[in-house]
């Protein structure tokens, strides 16, 4: 399969992964607003291993999302394989990403996400599995440091292997998604590595992913919350990189970008893509005047013309 990692233009906007928030009409509609690269959210190695058909459903995408790569978590190597297999057969995405990095308790306790990362032998075989398994690009995602580990020792010993691209989140495991960034250790992964390196961590505004690329010297930028409260922010951002300046989004803009995203999610699942979109609602409509309200109320809405009413009504 071709490695669309090499054929990207530089610098990389990328959607990253958000376990409840990166589904299909989300990642449409960042795509719509310029986003170059959409992930999906984790799905267990382990439950593709028995088909599971929540997370297949989970991993279903619209061809406009691509490049669209799926993101597994894990503990056990053997699952890798047989979970690739089944992603390049029923999903058929543009590549596989494996999560190094996620500090949730519940992940991180069971050895996947983040724990991976104290454990570089384990890493090594997950990543040689699911390679055996797809000829799709696999890249993983991974943190500045967890416990004694850093980002540039635990990269420094898989470095031989043919990973397509590295996500590195700028904080440590211990800071969770709060605290400064690391950009050192970014920056130290990138003088080492011949394939794109992505850093990701509190990117909100255009002057973020600047600030992040001018102190990492990486190929790209992974969006994640910045991307929640307007996904917008990757035009924006490739706006700010060409001219030094970008269009901000009115009231009315944002009005038509949020029913823009009702619409992909109502297609995407019917009446609960609705249920699904307030919680986005929520995040679309923060610090207007008399945006309490308003919120109040669109977290019952139950079709796109409840969406509608609701949002003329708002000055």
């Amino acid at each position: 399969m071709p490695n669309f990692w090499k054929k990207l233009d530089k610098p990389i906007l990328v959607l990253a992964p958000m376990a409840g928030y990166t589904n299909s009409a989300f990642r449409q509609i960042c795509r719509v607003y310029g986003a170059d690269v959409v992930y999906s959210e984790m799905a267990s190695a382990t439950a593709l291993n028995f088909e599971g058909k929540k997370t297949l459903k989970l991993l279903k995408f619209n061809k406009s999302e691509s490049p669209y790569v799926v993101q597994l978590f894990g503990n056990d190597p053997k699952y890798f394989c047989n979970a690739a297999k089944f992603v390049n057969k029923k999903i058929k995405p543009d590549g596989i990403d494996i999560n190094m990095g996620c500090p949730a308790k519940k992940v991180f306790s069971n050895g996947s996400g983040a724990a991976l990362m104290k454990d570089v032998d384990k890493a090594r075989e997950i990543i040689k599995e699911t390679l055996k398994g797809t000829d799709l690009p696999i890249s993983i995602k991974i943190r500045a440091k967890v416990g004694n580990v850093t980002a540039y020792k635990f990269i420094k010993k898989l470095n031989d292997l043919p990973i397509s691209a590295i996500m590195i989140h700028g904080r440590s495991l211990g800071q969770g998604f709060a605290g400064e960034i690391n950009y050192n250790q970014i920056k130290k992964v990138k003088t080492i590595a011949t394939i794109p390196i992505l850093a990701n961590g509190g990117i909100n505004t255009p002057e973020d992913a600047a600030k992040m690329l001018e102190r990492t010297k990486a190929d790209g930028v992974g969006i994640a919350r910045g991307a929640l409260m307007k996904p917008w922010l990757f035009s924006q951002t490739k706006e700010f990189f060409k001219k030094g300046e970008y269009k901000k989004f009115k009231l009315g803009e944002i009005k038509k970008a949020a029913i823009k995203h009702a619409k992909m999610s109502y297609r995407s699942k019917g009446k609960h893509g609705i249920v699904e979109m307030r919680k986005y609602l929520l995040w679309y409509f923060r610090g207007f005047e008399g945006a309490r309200e308003i919120r109040k109320e669109l977290v019952r809405v139950e079709s796109v013309g409840d969406i509608e009413k609701v949002l003329k009504d708002m000055l």
